[in-house]
């Protein structure tokens, strides 16, 4: 078999890698008071667009990120980042409680998540409300193309996992790489995933690029 083909099942653009846009947003509009808040805190760079469409007032608000990749989308609309945690919710509610516990919070999420955020804060007695701002949805299948045989498929989220089987199945010539371990635990035992150290999408493609 020749060079592996390797798949990014959202529109984000990495080197090495093809975009299949598998998946898109619809968005929410809600009102809150932003001064009721200390700080806000961002799961991925789809919450900050979706609070910038509601309000630019959001930069007057200092912002934890989940990850390196939404801590630079904030600061590219104007955002000021309070805090960058690795990649995991766990260890952004940890992150949060050890810099500044404190504060209020403005969690701003997805219809559905992989980690309670603000139920973990305030079980450390955080005080924490929510915001959902946008859903995560699949796009329809019969306008996308089914990745070739032998390649390596990169899965960024647990919603990912189901569209993409929902749509193409699985091909036992494909290879299998899970940003993290929630996204690893929802595929099926007969897919056995790779999962790089870094949960980001270019430490999955460059672990994809050595299968």
């Amino acid at each position: 078999m020749g060079v592996r083909e390797i798949f990014i099942l959202s529109e984000a653009q990495v080197e090495g890698a093809k975009s299949l846009p598998l998946i898109t947003q619809r968005f929410f509009t809600l009102s809150f008071d932003l001064a009721s808040y200390d700080y806000l805190l961002f799961t991925s760079k789809r919450g900050v667009e979706a609070i910038e469409r509601i309000t630019h007032d959001w930069k007057k608000v200092p912002a934890f990120a989940i990850g390196e990749a939404t801590a630079k989308h904030i600061q590219e609309l104007g955002g000021e980042v309070a805090g960058i945690a690795n990649g995991y919710g766990e260890n952004l509610v940890k992150m949060v409680a050890q810099i500044a516990p404190k504060g209020r919070y403005l969690v701003i999420r997805p219809k559905k998540v992989a980690t309670p955020i603000a139920t973990l804060l305030r079980k450390k007695g955080i005080r924490a409300d929510e915001a959902v701002l946008y859903e995560t949805i699949c796009q329809e299948c019969h306008k996308l193309e089914k990745p070739p045989k032998g390649s390596v498929i990169i899965f960024s989220s647990p919603s990912i996992v189901e569209c993409f089987l929902d749509c193409f199945g699985w091909d036992e010539s494909y290879k299998a790489v899970a940003i993290g371990q929630r996204t690893a635990q929802v595929l099926p035992s007969c897919i056995r995933p790779y999962i790089p150290l870094t949960p980001s999408l270019k430490a999955c493609v460059e672990l994809a690029k050595k299968l």
